[in-house]
């Protein structure tokens, strides 16, 4: 439906922005070059969020262009027009080159650039424009960073729609989690993008590449985290399958632990810091079985005695913490095999974390490979436990994961 909706949207202002002639061909061949080049080294972040930084702020800029370099502003059609034909001309090298693209992600950008060109055409008088007096500058300062704001907020009602719909999160957690990266992330480029257009207001196309080269900076930084956090991530998997190799685990045990331990977390809602540790931590629950005599016959751990368990996850929580930053991690597996009640109390220190990463591993063990229970019976042995040996929410939260049709 968003690439629907972008679609439509873009072709009604080629359409429209066709019939009425397009003005000013400097500042739109300037935009949409900015446009096409930031689409062309878009990336990802947080392996779920594509960002193009240069291309937002640059269709931002374009948007907000009011002052005296500017015979006629652009209108609402215009602006949209502009940035989609830049947006398809610079997704074209990708697809050729075979480069991962999501047209979801430039939808949902055009759709907050029309959202920003709107609200800025709604509040903007004709009058109102960049003549350096303090009377004009800040209404139109004012003006700006409403549309920035406006748009940031429809990105991320959009991003946490998505979200609820693609993970089955809590709405109230994705919306959180969207305006969160959009602080981080979405305002800087916001204000790049008002830079940009006033700029470019007051002292015309000699402003684009003076606002362009700190974003340029701005996005080699985030391109060389993006590339150490993929790094990171292929460092811990490669920890988590030296328990598969020395036959401590089933073949995709880990794997298929911590599908279900992230499915999990999204249900109840986790932050994607935590959710970030949570993975890791399922990934890695089975390092310390590597210290037991011998394996598990098929990777079984729940047929050992709770001590040879407790003791395997505090040693694996021992080699996780030498690694000086997965401090987090180990603390989840540490407790990643202690019963949720002891006696008549439950155990407040346990993290939730834990207590899902116990669940999620319960229940691969009984309806992974080598087992074949059906997940009905497999829910059935959980619920014996629960309250006992499982944390209640997180067994409901399995609970609707599997009524929603998970597999592995």
């Amino acid at each position: 439906m968003l690439a629907l909706a972008g679609a439509v949207l873009g072709l009604a202002g080629v359409v429209i922005t066709a019939d009425r002639g397009v003005t000013e061909w400097p500042f739109v061949v300037t935009f949409g070059v900015l446009i096409a080049v930031g689409e062309m080294v878009q990336f990802r972040v947080d392996r779920s969020r594509n960002r193009a930084p240069i291309a937002t702020s640059a269709a931002l800029g374009y948007c907000l262009l009011r002052g005296p370099e500017v015979a006629t502003p652009p209108d609402v059609a215009q602006i949209v027009a502009v940035t989609a034909v830049a947006t398809a001309i610079g997704v074209i090298p990708r697809i050729v080159a075979g480069l991962w693209w999501d047209p979801v992600v430039s939808c949902r950008r055009l759709l907050s650039v029309g959202a920003a060109a709107a609200v800025f055409a709604a509040v903007t008088p004709d009058w109102l424009y960049w003549d350096g007096s303090s009377a004009h500058a800040l209404p139109l300062v004012g003006a700006m960073l409403l549309a920035v704001l406006a748009a940031a907020l429809l990105d991320a009602m959009v991003g946490a729609g998505q979200a609820t719909e693609r993970h089955n999160r809590p709405f109230p957690a994705a919306l959180r989690d969207e305006l969160g990266v959009t602080a981080r992330i979405g305002m800087a480029m916001g204000i790049s993008g008002v830079l940009l257009a006033a700029g470019t207001s007051i002292a015309g196309l000699w402003a684009p590449p003076l606002v362009v080269v700190p974003l340029l900076l701005t996005q080699f930084a985030f391109r060389r985290y993006s590339s150490a956090q993929r790094t990171y991530r292929t460092t811990v998997r490669s920890m988590a399958r030296s328990t598969e190799i020395a036959g401590f685990s089933s073949p995709g045990q880990n794997a298929r632990t911590a599908q279900l331990a992230v499915a999990l977390g999204h249900d109840l809602g986790l932050t994607p810091a935590r959710m970030e540790a949570l993975e890791y931590a399922a990934l890695l629950s089975g390092v310390g079985q590597l210290a037991l005599a011998d394996p598990s016959p098929g990777g079984a751990s729940l047929l050992r005695t709770r001590e040879e368990r407790q003791r395997a996850a505090e040693i694996g929580a021992s080699v996780i913490e030498r690694s000086g930053v997965l401090d987090h991690v180990a603390e989840i597996v540490r407790h990643s095999n202690d019963p949720y009640r002891h006696g008549r109390a439950s155990n407040a220190d346990i993290p939730v974390e834990s207590g899902i990463v116990n669940v999620a591993l319960a229940y691969e063990q009984l309806v992974g490979e080598g087992t074949g229970q059906s997940p009905g019976k497999a829910m059935e042995s959980i619920g014996l436990g629960i309250g006992a040996e499982y944390d209640p929410v997180v067994v409901e939260s399995l609970r609707r994961v599997i009524g929603r049709g998970f597999r592995f």
